[in-house]
């Protein structure tokens, strides 16, 4: 992944997201870095206080340390850990050579058979700055960890060379007490870091809800349930929700605008063509005939495109809904009554709730021209079925038990003017101008063969919730 997958990942990334990634990461590093200081604080504060000890032996080496017949001899030390072996707690005394190491020439009863390792740096510490302690690592005869204290003091005229102060203890007790610490701090850390990121969640949610509000503000425009924004939202948000006002009450304008376009348009065009027809019917003749063939095309050209302008204003309108349950009602009780010759039984199912994302009059068009296409071609029997097809959509379906269409046949029907059965009533244009308005909102029109015999049409539509 290269680094511009990466940020245009992060741009993409919600909001919320981002501020808990971001509140966790610094979170996280600031907890790691005061469990690590409070271990080395406290493992510190334990080796000064385990040292203490041993600068108490140096002192008292220090101060009786003598030189008896050329012979370096310690002082009487009384400790019970030393006179042990192996015991854990050591001291000697030794000279640095000329290699660079440390000949022993005192040693406690603890040491046994074994002598106390000092490094070369250490001899170089100490020979660099004599009478200071330098401590350092080492290990024991039992390879434990020890904590080791060097001294390099000189006896002046009772021995001129340099004389080397040892003092050593098993450093295994701090070591198991800084590792409890450090356990127990990371226990600790660990159930502020939890709280630190329920509290970052908490602050998230809470500062961020303004935002919340105004996307189901927004959605609530957009599905019809509301025609503006009326939240109150803090200062960063209401420059905002104020332009997304504007820009609703902008859309509804231009919308406004087009209607009343196409309305003026409609009454500019149809009253000169019903001069002509009328002219046209009072003149025989075969210019005449022309005139209003040619005129009544006209006419079927401009509701054409009307009617599409009409719809695609009206689909781009937000907030437009229109119940499906109460035009189908209303739509089968006519039909049935238009139909009553025939014993027309329209069998419809819909969900309450559902609604059609648009004016009522293009989906009582819609509708109107199926059912009556069906009630036409049928014997008897309509079944109407409405129901949910995904977010967003729903499904119309109209099937009758008439003799149904071949499907080499069922393109032709969707041309504007043709009529496969010339005997029944009408222009020809009903599925052609359902499968407009269908397109002009986004959906479609689709023929396939009816479980009753005869054809049946399927709507995909756009919904609203209710």
């Amino acid at each position: 992944m290269t680094f511009g997958d990466i940020r245009r990942s992060w741009s993409q990334s919600s909001l919320v997201g981002r501020l808990v990634l971001l509140a966790t990461g610094w979170s996280l590093l600031a907890l790691i870095i005061t469990g690590v200081l409070l271990t080395t604080f406290f493992q510190q504060a334990a080796l000064r206080r385990f040292d203490q000890p041993a600068d108490e032996v140096l002192a008292t080496l220090n101060s009786g340390v003598v030189v008896e017949d050329g012979q370096v001899v310690a002082p009487p030390l009384i400790d019970a850990r030393a006179t042990r072996a192996y015991s854990g707690r050591y001291w000697a005394l030794a000279e640095p050579t000329p290699s660079g190491a440390a000949h022993t020439l005192v040693k406690s009863h603890s040491l046994f058979d074994k002598d106390l390792t000092v490094p070369r740096a250490a001899l170089a510490q100490a020979a660099a700055k004599p009478g200071t302690v330098i401590r350092y690592d080492t290990v024991g005869p039992l390879n434990q960890p020890l904590r080791a204290s060097l001294m390099q003091i000189t006896l002046k005229a009772d021995r001129p060379a340099p004389v080397l102060l040892l003092v050593a203890e098993d450093r295994t007790p701090v070591d198991q007490e800084a590792r409890r610490f450090a356990i127990r701090t990371a226990l600790a850390l660990m159930i502020l870091g939890a709280g630190v990121l329920a509290a970052v969640l908490v602050q998230v949610r809470i500062g961020l809800s303004p935002l919340f509000t105004l996307r189901r503000e927004v959605a609530d425009v957009r599905k019809g349930k509301a025609d503006r924004l009326v939240g109150t939202y803090p200062s960063e948000l209401a420059p905002l929700a104020n332009e997304l006002n504007a820009l609703v009450a902008h859309n509804q304008d231009v919308v406004e605008r087009q209607r009343t376009h196409v309305g003026n348009l409609a009454h500019a065009l149809k009253t000169p063509l019903s001069v002509m027809l009328t002219e046209a019917q009072q003149q025989p003749g075969q210019l005449a005939q022309v005139v209003s063939h040619q005129a009544d095309l006209m006419r079927e050209q401009v509701d054409h495109h009307l009617r599409r302008a009409r719809a695609a204003a009206r689909a781009q309108t937000m907030g437009e809904r229109t119940l499906v349950e109460p035009v189908l009602d209303e739509l089968s009780r006519t039909l049935e009554k238009i139909f009553r010759d025939k014993g027309l039984e329209i069998d419809w199912v819909c969900p309450d709730d559902l609604c059609f994302r648009g004016e009522r009059q293009d989906f009582l068009e819609i509708a109107g021209n199926v059912m009556e296409n069906a009630g036409k071609f049928c014997k008897g029997r309509v079944r109407v079925t409405a129901q949910p097809d995904g977010p967003g959509r729903f499904r119309l379906t109209v099937e009758d038990d008439g003799s149904g269409l071949p499907p080499d046949r069922r393109g032709e029907v969707l041309k504007r003017g043709a009529r496969l059965d010339e005997s029944a009533p009408g222009s020809g244009l009903g599925l052609a101008i359902v499968d407009e308005l269908a397109r002009a909102y986004g959906g479609g029109l689709e023929l396939a063969e009816s479980a009753l015999g005869g054809l049946k049409v399927v709507l995909t539509l756009p919904s609203a919730e209710n």
